[in-house]
């Protein structure tokens, strides 16, 4: 069969080269398309080459480009595209050409084709001035005329030395990926099934950062609401309902967001749906307090009780719900293999491997859930006052959860009021103040003891609000001894905040004008990991001694607007944290992105890398 495609290739290479002679083409995939004609033309006009397939070239950022402007009904071959340098000493790299789409053809099999507009990047590996020749190739067909050009070849020179060309600079093709374009390829060339364990194995790393440890609560409030009724079975199964549908809905988040761009959980971090998720954690708890039991209006009683039991009672289509709320509210983060799985799906189009990566990433994510959901039903006591008091703690961490999504839309000082009520009226539930009988159980006095340590740090936070503290993890520093303003500034970068593409370029040409790097940091309110940064790697001081000659530039997109959106797609990224670096002649250094959250010494390895 091998044998008998290659002799209809060989035969259809003839034609084409025959047909070559008049200036065009029979095209090979006229039949794959409806209404078109099949003939030699098919009688409609017949575009001029340079009109279907408008060529520009330059020197960008220390590659020769070239791009195309494609004419409606027409599209260029993946395959054909080629840059060639004439002078054989000019070191260039690997030919970069943007993902196009896919098409079936019976003697050539699956190819990819551009429409609309194409582009190729020919990188130059060392710095170099004067003029040099190149060679462009390609060769396309017209969906409207039902025939191919033959392939074209045009010669162009170019100056790598002009002033203001990034050409001058190398750029060194050869040097690591980042994180995340490095997984992207690694989908490219690697198995289906090695492609999800791999991520698989991604998402249990995963499992053990600060966006997934609010669900664990959420879980197992759930289980725990089942109460004496609850089984080992009942469990599993309640547990892999709500990891499924947090699965499911991370899935189709990230197929939308590479597919068109629109991160869904970003546009899920508003005042209003983050207030409404809080006040329904909140409900939650009350009625494991037993609340509910006081003399409220009748209407507002059994609205609350119905809502309670519907939950707690463990149907199954309440969990999923809450499973689908709790992977576009709870854990909007983005890290470098769901970056990575994105950037593939974005530049493929492959959107079944790619969601097959993100799905098994959730499940990932999701198994260790499930091992403590499932375990619930083990150890989980059946009846008395234990009960009351298993509730009454997950009671509390759903409130704990409630003032966490909180901290994303409040002033600092009122989120750190609310932890500070939280520690103290949770410490008098647990008798931090009453003594015990002398026949007390250890049980009880490691319980008041508890009780105490959240008292006392409750009581700090609340020295550290009126101070004028903002940390929950140092709430007394600076207090005593100095101002806490001046004590906090001395341990924070001090960023230069952008707001989108104009003012990033004018910042880009000061730098630039000063010979001085450049990095850029996404952040938003709402992302966990960016906070992770700020406290843990940014305040590090090899960190801040390798950023001192260095241009910190941050786009705050809490907002999530079009000026937010528009620095996302030109980045090519989902949403924060993302940091980008540019070196001291403004070219953006993309093998040094990072994506998620990196230790501080990591990190100050990769800001000394910059050039």
């Amino acid at each position: 069969m091998n044998l008998i495609n290659r002799m209809k290739s060989l035969l259809l290479l003839m034609c084409l080269a025959v047909f070559s002679q008049a200036g065009w083409a029979v095209n090979p995939f006229a039949g794959d398309d409806p209404g078109l004609s099949g003939g030699l033309g098919g009688g409609d006009e017949i575009l001029d080459p340079d009109q279907a397939f408008v060529l520009e070239t330059k020197v960008e950022n220390g590659a020769v480009v070239a791009s195309w402007k494609i004419a409606d009904g027409h599209y260029l071959y993946r395959d054909k595209v080629k840059i060639l340098a004439e002078d054989a000493s000019l070191p260039t790299g690997e030919l970069f050409t943007s993902a196009g789409e896919k098409k079936h053809d019976e003697f050539f099999g699956d190819i990819e084709v551009y429409h609309d507009a194409a582009e190729a990047r020919l990188p130059l590996l060392q710095a170099v001035t004067g003029q040099y020749n190149f060679t462009v190739k390609y060769q396309g067909c017209s969906e409207v005329a039902g025939i191919c050009y033959p392939p074209i070849s045009k010669k162009i020179a170019l100056d790598l030395s002009v002033a203001g060309v990034a050409g001058a600079t190398a750029v060194d093709s050869a040097a690591p990926l980042s994180e995340q374009d490095r997984i992207a390829e690694s989908l490219k060339s690697g198995s289906t099934w090695l492609t999800v364990i791999s991520f698989f194995g991604f998402g249990l790393l995963l499992a053990f950062t600060p966006c997934v440890f609010p669900m664990i609560p959420i879980l197992s409030s759930i289980i725990v609401g089942q109460g004496r009724e609850l089984t080992t079975r009942k469990a599993f199964f309640l547990s892999l309902t709500y990891v499924l549908a947090m699965a499911v809905t991370y899935t189709l988040a990230g197929v939308i967001a590479a597919s068109f761009g629109e991160n869904i959980q970003a546009a899920f971090q508003n005042p209003w749906i983050l207030s409404s998720f809080a006040a329904v954690f909140v409900l939650l708890a009350l009625s494991m307090f037993g609340f509910y039991d006081l003399q409220m209006p009748g209407f507002i009683q059994s609205r609350l009780t119905e809502v309670s039991n519907k939950q707690q009672g463990g149907t199954y289509v309440g969990v999923a719900v809450m499973g689908f709320l709790s992977a576009l509210i709870v854990g909007p983060c983005v890290a470098a293999p769901l970056a990575g799985a994105l950037i593939y799906i974005g530049q493929t189009g492959d959107q079944l491997l790619g969601a097959m990566a993100l799905f098994a990433l959730s499940m990932g994510m999701g198994a260790p859930l499930i091992a403590i959901g499932t375990s619930a039903g083990k150890i989980m006591p059946r009846a008395g006052m234990w009960m009351d008091a298993v509730k009454a703690v997950f009671g509390v961490l759903l409130i704990a959860v409630a003032i966490w999504m909180l901290e994303r839309i409040l002033p600092a000082q009122i989120a750190m009021l609310l932890w500070a009520a939280l520690f103290v009226i949770s410490s008098i539930y647990m008798n931090a103040f009453e003594s015990l009988p002398a026949e007390s159980t250890g049980w009880a006095r490691l319980w008041k003891g508890f009780g105490l340590i959240l008292f006392i740090y409750g009581a700090m936070l609340l020295i550290g609000v009126a101070a004028g503290n903002r940390d929950m993890l140092q709430p007394l520093k600076g207090v005593g001894g100095g101002s806490v303003q001046v004590a906090e500034a001395s341990t924070h970068l001090q960023f230069r905040q952008i707001k989108g593409l104009g003012e990033l370029q004018q910042q880009l040409d000061a730098a630039k004008a000063q010979g001085k790097p450049v990095m850029l940091d996404f952040y938003a309110d709402w992302c966990v990991s960016c906070k992770e940064m700020e406290k843990l790697t940014f305040s590090d001081a090899a960190v801040q001694t390798s950023l001192s000659d260095v241009v910190v530039l941050q786009a705050d997109v809490t907002a999530n607007d079009e000026k937010d959106k528009e620095l996302y797609q030109h980045f090519g990224i989902i949403g924060p944290p993302a940091i980008i670096f540019y070196d001291s002649l403004g070219n953006e250094q993309r093998n040094l992105r990072v994506v998620g959250y990196m230790p501080a010494a990591e990190f100050a390895a990769q800001v000394n890398r910059v050039k």
